[in-house]
């Protein structure tokens, strides 16, 4: 059986970190997903997807992402349920975040949101950097790698494209 999952796309709030009983992070997230084609007005619609993470990446995520971060995940689907307190039986279903990917530099980040996010630190950009699940360099489960070539095959120091020319 295969159940994989690759999404980009934005924030739609800071990602909320908390902790179990037994001490393990985990962070709730919804990304902000565009959809391939325009409505009947020629509107780009969005679909708001509900993500979770777990541990020392949830802990990461919570630190260096803000609503309006470009965002790529991979994980899985998972449906659980329970019964509320009215009795009645809810069903959720999520993904689990294996990993996840900072699709923009900080600079970049900032100046989309008005230069007054800060993600303390040092002023280094995390463009590029992966944060996997199981903390490994190699992804051991087929998953994608979105990893940034470090060579420039078109001999340019930077491209520069605002969010609008982009189809997501």
């Amino acid at each position: 059986m295969i159940n994989n999952v690759v999404l980009v796309g934005r924030l739609t709030k800071d990602p909320d970190l908390r902790y179990t009983a037994n001490g393990a992070a985990v962070a709730t997230f919804s990304l902000a997903v565009n959809r391939n084609f325009t409505n009947q007005s020629g509107e780009r619609e969005a679909d708001f997807i509900n993500c979770v993470l777990w541990r020392k990446p949830a802990e990461t995520l919570a630190n260096y992402a803000r609503k309006g971060t470009l965002l790529g995940v991979t994980g899985r689907i998972q449906t659980r349920n329970y019964e509320n307190q009215q009795g009645q039986r809810v069903y959720v279903t999520e993904v689990v975040a294996e990993n996840f990917q900072l699709l923009e530099s900080r600079s970049a980040s900032e100046k989309r949101q008005g230069g007054d996010t800060n993600f303390g630190g040092n002023q280094s950009s995390n463009f590029g950097n992966t944060f996997n699940q199981n903390q490994t360099s190699q992804p051991s489960n087929g998953m994608p790698n979105f990893d940034r070539d470090t060579s420039d095959p078109f001999g340019s120091s930077s491209i520069d494209i605002s969010d609008d020319d982009l189809p997501f």
